[in-house]
């Protein structure tokens, strides 16, 4: 049975291998875009990544929040790095991001445990 951390990924690939394959010419472009915008420039990679989860969190996507905690983990980002980003987030937010506050927390916890 696939835990959360699997179907997460499972179905972000399949999907979006599902919407490139449609060919959408601007659906590509957006991909490409976003896909460059977090790549080593002025800023680190890490540093991309916790301003895209300040930004998810702010605007309350959950898959968005799931994406760049693991981005930021892969990126080097540690647990304290991550706290204090979504303490900002949640400071911009405010009140109604603690649930997605509640469901990161549980993301990052897994993403510890199942990957070392």
């Amino acid at each position: 049975m696939p835990n959360q951390l699997e179907e997460y990924r499972d179905y972000r690939s399949r999907m979006n291998e599902k919407l490139l394959g449609a060919d959408n010419k601007l659906i590509k472009r957006i991909f490409n875009l976003d896909t460059n915008a977090y790549k080593e420039g002025a800023l680190d990679v890490k540093t991309k990544e916790l301003l895209g989860l300040v930004a998810s969190a702010v605007l309350r996507c959950d898959d968005c929040v799931k994406y760049h905690l693991e981005s930021a983990r892969k990126a080097g980002a540690n647990t304290e790095e991550v706290m204090e980003t979504l303490g900002i987030a949640t400071l911009v937010g405010g009140t109604i991001v603690i649930p997605h506050l509640r469901r990161a927390y549980e993301f990052w916890e897994l993403l510890e445990t199942q990957e070392g």
